[in-house]
């Protein structure tokens, strides 16, 4: 088209080098245009891709992670579980424990009771001291008549 608008009359050949001009630029523009909207919807496609993939990705990752926090608090409960197992049984344990030394304190103070009566009765001068296993004599006796046979507590 350039050749034959050149090869005109001059003045039909300004007016239509100057359309020609103006046509080229417009499709110079048009040009771009299209290859910018092509590499932006090629950039769409490939972010949309991109996005699909990470998407997917995602989703499988929290599915794993579900399943593993749910494992852990399952694991969680069951030691859960069994730690107030274990209090209650050392919790019982102590209450036996106690109940045992309460018995055996009554024990003693019978032991220790039958221990001064038969010192009284018997008028033996000297006695040996369960507890520090030292022999007593007659000012320990008099002490314990006084008091009618009966240890302080």
């Amino acid at each position: 088209m350039d050749l034959e608008a050149r090869s005109l009359q001059p003045n039909v050949k300004a007016v239509l080098l100057a359309k020609l001009r103006e046509y080229k630029s417009d499709l110079n523009n048009l040009k771009s245009e299209h290859k910018r909207l092509a590499s932006a919807n090629s950039n769409q496609a490939a972010r949309d891709d991109l996005l699909e993939s990470g998407m997917a990705d995602a989703m499988s990752v929290s599915a794993n992670q579900r399943g593993q926090l749910m494992m852990s608090t399952e694991r969680l409960n069951e030691s859960s579980d069994r730690i107030k197992e274990s209090r209650r049984t050392m919790l019982e344990t102590e209450e036996l424990g106690v109940s045992i030394l309460q018995d055996l304190h009554q024990q003693r103070q019978s032991l220790l009771h039958a221990n001064d009566t038969v010192f009284l009765l018997l008028k033996v001068p000297y006695r040996l001291h369960l507890l520090t296993g030292k022999f007593e004599g007659k000012d320990e006796r008099k002490r314990l008549m006084r008091k009618g046979g009966r240890k302080n507590k």
